[in-house]
């Protein structure tokens, strides 16, 4: 009966942590905070700026992108501009590939799991450092997590925007259509 209520425990516990995790909102990026990602922007020169967004794991690259856009036309406005063009526009993606045992545990008391001579391989996961070895008799899983950022150099300039440029945006027009995908922070 102990080791189904063990993994019945480690189900449930894996289950509750994911579905605490939710997408980046769009928000300020809080240095002290990068894990929870968010948009940031740099003044280069009088009307040049780089804006970037950095999402979680469970934010999309569309989503990162449409952020940063939507970053690109508040800045714009806010600097009492009109429109902008991107000169340098980038997406990135890393991923991180993470080593664990699987959730079943080994839940055979001591010595089935620890105490044997014999390889034994660490690995850092959830802010702690664990360790795996075969006489464990726990399988070792791979996860792998991905986390996109990116950003674009933007030039600002007043009235109608560029004919034909198609790395020219009108910021009100990029407000207007994006408003309704954006997702503020819970308060």
């Amino acid at each position: 009966m102990k080791p189904f209520l063990a993994i019945s425990a480690a189900a449930v516990m894996v289950i509750s942590l994911a579905a605490c995790e939710t997408a980046t909102p769009y928000q300020p990026l809080n240095p002290s905070q990068k894990s929870q990602g968010g948009y940031s922007d740099q003044q280069i020169e009088a009307n040049r700026f780089r804006v970037s967004f950095s999402g979680n794991s469970v934010t999309s690259r569309e989503t990162v992108e449409k952020y940063l856009l939507f970053r690109s036309a508040e800045l714009t406005l806010a600097q009492g501009d009109d429109w902008f063009e991107t000169t340098d526009r980038q997406s990135d993606k890393t991923t991180e590939i993470v080593a664990a045992p699987s959730a079943w545990g080994c839940g055979y008391g001591p010595g089935w799991c620890s105490g044997y001579w014999g390889p034994r391989w660490r690995y850092y996961r959830h802010g702690a450092w664990a360790s795996w070895g075969p006489w464990m008799h726990e399988p070792l899983e791979l996860s792998e997590t991905s986390e996109y950022s990116a950003t674009a150099e933007i030039v600002l300039g007043k009235g109608p925007k560029p004919a034909n440029d198609p790395k020219a945006f009108d910021a009100r027009d990029v407000l207007s259509h994006l408003a309704t995908g954006i997702q503020r922070p819970k308060p």
